[in-house]
């Protein structure tokens, strides 16, 4: 038999079938987990993004208990600094001859494990609980000229035969129905109301414990509405399914006053923790669409979702790291403003967004991308600042998903690496895609002038000052044309109003 191991078990690694759980021997082999200082405060983490791990580490050590497994646990009470000094203390108590872990999510954490200086082997597992392995993408992106997602979902639909008929080709015809997926919110259907998991005496006491700990971090803790275990991640999905999914499709890129979560699944913090596997959350989409119960468009944007953008957004992150982070195409450098950590502004889509995301940890890919990242990229923000932003305000955000999304879709600070044109909009879009305007002291229909919508005039000026950078991409040609086609004196009007916009918006201490 093979010499017992000591088994490290991050937060983000909750799956007793994947990674360095999948062979382990009860009774043999010794767990550890802990819950340290170091990794609680690496950025100002949203409380409930703290608070959901520590309380689903801890349910996750009671049932590898119940299942027979010694589990060294070491709480945050304990005053461990940092997981080298967990692991010294788990070999010390086990007197186990290895430490085996699989590998973690974020290159800074691979980086100093790498630099552990132990008294014992430490063996290394992938993460097998990802569909496209590092090396299986890294050989998909060889001597490609361009990585675009879609080619990547394509290979990955055909891998695992997800939405494909007989033959082997895409259901309906097409790959892709994101065109039938962008329905704005008018107030045309009924939200139906979204089950909040129960809150049990572990997940209380860590309510309690974060709350002691972190005073200054954002998160509402009054609202905490998160599952902690499969189980209730389970149901959450289920829920989804049966209620959420026949017109997530439509409304995924809709926002509303009314709701934050309107039909989307909430189930990306399941999934990047471990408590529901990618694989199975598509088929059974896959399964609901094929019982009529709900639309092909809707079916295939959720998979694509899943199947073909988390996983691209990883192997985007593993295959460029640790340079990808230092990436600053458009020399973005305007500090982030204060009103980030409080959403106190004006500009009632941003304000909704930023509110949203502070107090629940949560805003859909449409807020973050086209309202909050939209705002930071028009503005020039300092692109570290607001990577570092995104990473600690959002449940779901760890490094490997966060950085991508960010530094490469937000800001276009990689020069066009992951998206073919940066994501910019106007006021007309935001006004499109929701209600928000009309609560918004500020008209999507003007450009300069008091009460013109901030993003009108921004969206104009950042194509003026990236000219060079825009002027030969084909998918701006349009944008570029319009804004040369107006009159010298219209185009030194809107660059002096967005000026004095910027001046008023970034001033420090305004929020």
């Amino acid at each position: 038999m093979d010499a017992a191991a000591l088994i490290l078990i991050l937060g983000d690694q909750l799956d007793a079938s994947h990674g360095a759980l999948k062979e382990a021997r009860p009774g043999v082999d010794t767990i550890v987990m802990a819950e340290v200082k170091e990794e609680a405060s690496y950025v100002r983490h949203n409380r409930h993004k703290i608070a959901f791990i520590f309380s689903a580490m801890r349910h996750f050590r009671d049932a590898l208990r119940k299942q027979g497994f010694r589990v060294l646990y070491y709480p945050y009470e304990s005053g461990l600094p940092s997981l080298q000094q967990a692991v010294q203390s788990g070999l010390l108590e086990s007197g186990a001859s290895k430490v085996r872990c699989c590998e973690p999510g974020e290159h800074r954490l691979l980086r100093a494990m790498q630099s552990w200086q132990l008294t014992v082997p430490m063996e290394w597992v992938a993460d097998d609980r990802f569909l496209a392995s590092h090396e299986e993408f890294a050989s998909w992106a060889k001597d490609r000229k361009q990585l675009r997602m879609e080619y990547f979902y394509r290979t990955m639909r055909r891998k695992y035969r997800i939405l494909l008929d007989e033959d082997g080709k895409p259901e309906g015809g097409k790959w892709n129905y994101d065109n039938e997926n962008r329905r704005g919110w008018r107030n045309r259907d009924t939200i139906p109301p979204r089950p909040r998991s129960d809150i049990d005496a572990i997940t209380e006491e860590v309510i309690e414990l974060v709350s002691r700990e972190f005073p200054d971090n954002p998160g509402d803790l009054n609202r905490f509405y998160l599952g902690v275990t499969a189980a209730q991640a389970e149901r959450q999905f289920t829920w989804f399914i049966e209620n959420g999914l026949p017109r997530f499709g439509k409304y995924q890129d809709a926002m509303a006053e009314e709701s934050p979560w309107l039909f989307h699944a909430l189930i990306s913090m399941y999934l990047n923790v471990g408590l529901l596997d990618p694989l199975n959350v598509c088929r059974r989409v896959e399964r609901a669409w094929r019982e009529g119960h709900c639309d092909l468009a809707a079916a295939e944007g959720f998979c694509r979702q899943v199947l073909g953008w988390r996983e691209y957004v990883r192997g985007i992150y593993w295959l460029t790291a640790p340079e990808y982070a230092t990436r600053n195409t458009l020399n973005a450098d305007k500090p982030l403003p204060d009103w980030f950590w409080t959403g106190n502004t004006d500009l009632r889509c941003l304000q909704m967004a930023l509110r949203q995301t502070l107090e629940l940890g949560y805003a859909h890919h449409i807020q973050r991308l086209m309202v909050i990242g939209n705002f930071a990229l028009l503005s020039g923000l300092n692109v570290q600042q607001v990577c570092d932003w995104y990473l600690a305000v959002y449940v779901d955000a760890f490094e490997w998903v966060e950085l991508p999304n960010t530094l490469g879709m937000a800001l276009h600070a990689d020069g066009g690496f992951m998206a073919s044109k940066p994501y910019a909009a106007s006021g007309k879009y935001l006004q499109r895609q929701g209600n928000h305007c009309a609560s918004c002291r500020y008209t999507p229909s003007t450009i300069t002038g008091p009460g013109a919508c901030p993003f009108n005039s921004l969206y104009w000026h950042f194509l003026h000052r990236n000219a060079d950078q825009f002027d030969a991409n084909a998918r701006l040609a349009l944008a570029m044309k319009n804004w040369q086609r107006k009159s010298k004196v219209d185009q030194e009007a809107i660059i002096k109003w967005a000026d004095t916009e910027l001046d008023r918006l970034l001033a420090p201490g305004r929020g």
